[in-house]
């Protein structure tokens, strides 16, 4: 061992005990021997980490009525917009998983990328995307019909309504409030959409070429090319109240006002830096922003060591959003990207 241990300054343990073909577990049980250490022996706790009543109390306010159905970064940033901060976004995930409690509760779908459609939006008001869904009625083969228009920068929900059919006719009344409630002008607004009969229907069509209104549609058989209306669809799906079946038109409006109530104004989308909906879309985004680092920068003042890489930073909103974001491709000659 003392050959091994003369030569490691210089070249390291690994590289000692290969020139000299001594095995390293060996060598490591020598110097455990020679320190009194003992093999497993638990790691002391960090200063830096939260007491046995800090993770207790995290893992209680995990537990009660109010964030049992919500994420942790859902819970993080509901009590940041509180003035709240009880300890990271990764430390409630660990508290869970000593608890047996972290877990996937949907069924996930991967999907391939694609390039086309390539739609950018910076700002509100520029790029809409929008789906219908059916929801089950009271008996079986009945259905109601939800249509939803989507911001796709602000994932705010723009217009929607539950009807008992899907129409053209009703796609194009709801596609023209919409844009009027929103005073969208000429030329200001993309619409993109799947390839369903209402969406590529005539009237949809005259009606946008009317708002001057740029209309683009999803590939045939690519689903992912509408991926904000989808990803929608599934957060109303998968909320815990969602019901097997509706037992009237009415209920399922009802229960379609109360998620769209939340999806817009309570909701913590992580796409949007954990802003919900209606603050980004009506340009309240950097009033919470600034709120929200001063509850971190107070927090980090008082506790710094818990912050082990850098001063705390609040999510930030991302400055551009994409339906498939172009991709570079290599030239032919080079290899070179272009």
């Amino acid at each position: 061992m003392s050959a091994v241990e003369q030569m490691a300054p210089r070249v390291g343990r690994a590289a000692a005990c290969r020139a000299l073909d001594v095995p390293r577990a060996w060598l490591y049980r020598q110097l455990q021997e020679a320190t009194g250490s003992v093999v497993g022996e638990a790691r002391p706790s960090p200063a830096r980490a939260l007491d046995a009543g800090e993770r207790s109390a995290v893992l209680e306010l995990l537990h009660s009525e109010r964030f049992v159905d919500r994420s942790p970064s859902e819970m993080y940033a509901t009590l940041l917009d509180e003035g709240t901060y009880r300890c990271s976004i990764r430390t409630m995930y660990r508290i869970l998983e000593e608890n047996g409690e972290v877990r996937e509760r949907r069924d996930q779908l991967r999907h391939p990328q694609y390039q086309k459609p390539e739609l950018l939006a910076t700002g509100a008001n520029q790029v809409w995307s929008w789906d219908i869904t059916k929801l089950l009625g009271p008996v079986k083969w009945t259905y109601f019909y939800l249509y939803v228009i989507l911001d796709i920068y602000s994932r705010y929900v723009v217009g929607w309504m539950v009807a008992p059919r899907e129409s053209a006719e009703l796609a194009k009344r709801l596609i023209g409030d919409t844009s009027g409630k929103q005073n969208i002008a000429p030329e200001q607004l993309t619409i993109h959409a799947d390839r369903g009969t209402s969406m590529t229907s005539k009237p949809v069509a005259l009606l946008l070429a009317d708002l001057g209104i740029t209309k683009t549609h999803s590939r045939p058989q690519v689903s992912n090319d509408n991926p904000y209306s989808e990803s929608q669809f599934k957060t109303l799906k998968y909320r815990p109240e969602f019901p097997e079946r509706f037992g009237s038109i009415e209920d399922a409006r009802g229960f379609c006002q109360e998620f769209m109530r939340w999806y817009n104004t309570e909701h913590h989308h992580t796409g949007i830096g954990l802003l919900t909906p209606e603050t980004v879309h009506y340009g309240r985004a950097e009033a919470v922003i600034e709120e929200r680092q001063r509850v971190l920068s107070a927090a980090y003042e008082q506790r710094p060591e818990r912050f082990v890489r850098h001063h705390p930073r609040a999510p930030e909103l991302p400055g551009a959003v994409w339906i498939n974001p172009p991709v570079k491709k290599a030239a032919a000659k080079g290899g070179e990207e272009v």
